[in-house]
């Protein structure tokens, strides 16, 4: 039984790792006491799947998981309640939005993704700098970001993994931007993407609003919010 996690991480736990994050759900699975499945070998460890990685300091409000569970007699998973019950054993900041079961031959999330959605802050920036380059990059045939790869210099046409791109108003610290960034086959990071607009932008808050795969040639989230989800209730010692 496979079971897919949707989840948001705001506020201080930005600053954890994604490897942080891995060892705070592990924590979180053993004290629900879920019946998850476990790897082999001399160091077993729960059998996790986590979507693309968050890189430190970003905020998200579509992150997803799969957990592999054991089978069950006489008390079967009520993975409807998963969200009430694992929010309150993981670090303030990290909820769990919605759980459902999926197919376990389905493809990973890591394969399955295909583009993310985010709001970016360009901090210090003036609007109309950045409108005119929003314009001039949604123009251009092509976007040569030099990057590095395995230790050496790559340079890549990064224009076909800007899906969307538009103003989202003035911000705290500069000015926000909608954009729908590819992911396969390498994508391409917020930072890089205020790289190829105006060389020297500073990346300032920036959080992931969506995830996307395509399934029967439309677009969907892997697993949307269930807006009737209950509310949560610790089942967690303190």
């Amino acid at each position: 039984m496979r079971v897919r996690l949707r989840f948001s991480k705001h506020g201080k736990v930005r600053f954890t790792s994604h490897r942080d994050v891995a060892r705070m759900w592990e924590r979180a699975v053993r004290r629900t006491s879920l019946p998850v499945t476990y790897s082999e070998g001399f160091s077993p460890r729960p059998k996790l799947h986590f979507g693309l990685a968050l890189s430190t300091g970003h905020e998200s409000d579509a992150e997803y998981l799969d957990i592999d569970l054991l089978p069950t007699e006489g008390q079967p998973v009520e993975v409807d309640r998963l969200p009430e019950h694992l929010t309150p054993c993981l670090p303030v900041g990290i909820d769990v939005q919605a759980a459902a079961e999926v197919e376990a031959s389905r493809d990973s999330l890591q394969q399955a993704v295909t583009s993310s959605s985010w709001l970016i802050e360009a901090a210090d920036a003036r609007p109309e700098q950045i409108g005119e380059a929003v314009e001039r990059a949604l123009a251009a045939d092509e976007l040569i970001l030099t990057r590095q790869r395995k230790g050496r210099d790559v340079t890549d046409d990064v224009r076909p993994y800007i899906r969307s791109l538009t103003l989202a108003g003035i911000t705290p610290r500069g000015v926000g931007l909608h954009a729908e960034l590819g992911t396969q086959p390498r994508g391409l990071r917020p930072s890089e993407l205020l790289t190829v607009l105006i060389d020297g932008l500073v990346e300032g808050r920036v959080c992931r609003t969506h995830q996307w795969i395509e399934h029967d040639g439309a677009r969907q989230e892997p697993l949307p919010i269930d807006a009737t989800s209950a509310p949560h209730t610790s089942v967690c010692a303190s």
